[in-house]
C-alpha cells in the first residue's frame, strides 16, 4: 500500500501558524500560557506552536512535555513541569493526530487533578473516529477515514508531512 501525502510542509506550517493565532486569540488577556505536548510528535508539534506564539504575542509561553504510554495509558502520565508550575494557568494539551481519543482522554484525566484557569486541546489531524468524548478546540484538519487507514505525521530536518496509509 502506498502513502498519500495529506499535508505537505507548507500546509503544516500554515496550519501551525493558524492554530497559534487561535490559541493567542483565546488567551489574549493572559500573562502566561502552558503548551503541553504529548511525546513524541505531539511535543514536536507543541514546540512549533510555541515558536510561533512567541513570535506573534508578548505572552510568556511555557512548554511542557507530557509522557504517556499509549499502549498502557493506565500506567500514568509524567510531565516535564511540576503541577504547581501550571496550576491556575491556561493550558493547551497538544497532540499530532487524534485517533480514538484515548491518549488525549488519559492525558486530560491527569490535568483534571490540578486547578487550571482554562483547558483546551489542539491537534494537527482529527480523524473523527473517537471512542471517547474528547473535544478538540484547535485543529489543523478533520478527516473522515476508515478505521483501517493510518495517519502518520513526520517532523524532520527537511520539514513536516502528514501521510495517509
Amino acid at each position: 500500500m502506498s502513502k498519500s501525502i495529506i499535508l505537505n510542509n507548507e500546509e503544516i506550517t500554515f496550519k501551525i501558524r493558524r492554530i497559534a493565532f487561535q490559541i493567542y486569540e483565546a488567551n489574549i488577556e493572559e500573562k502566561e500560557i502552558v503548551i503541553a505536548g504529548i511525546s513524541t510528535n505531539g511535543y514536536t508539534f507543541a514546540k512549533e506552536l510555541v515558536t510561533v506564539l512567541r513570535d506573534i504575542s508578548g505572552i510568556k509561553i511555557l512548554l511542557c512535555e507530557v509522557k504517556i504510554n499509549k499502549k498502557m495509558p493506565l500506567d500514568g502520565v509524567i510531565t516535564s513541569m511540576k503541577s504547581d508550575e501550571y496550576a491556575n494557568k491556561p493550558l493547551v494539551l497538544v497532540d499530532d493526530v487524534l485517533n480514538s481519543g484515548s491518549t488525549l482522554m488519559y492525558a486530560v484525566r491527569h490535568f483534571l487533578d490540578v486547578p487550571l484557569k482554562q483547558f483546551n486541546t489542539a491537534v494537527l489531524v482529527d480523524r473523527n473516529h473517537k471512542k471517547y468524548p474528547v473535544k478538540v478546540d484547535f485543529k489543523g484538519i478533520s478527516l473522515s477515514t476508515s478505521l483501517h487507514d493510518i495517519i502518520t505525521v513526520e517532523f524532520d530536518k527537511d520539514g513536516a508531512k502528514a501521510y495517509l496509509d
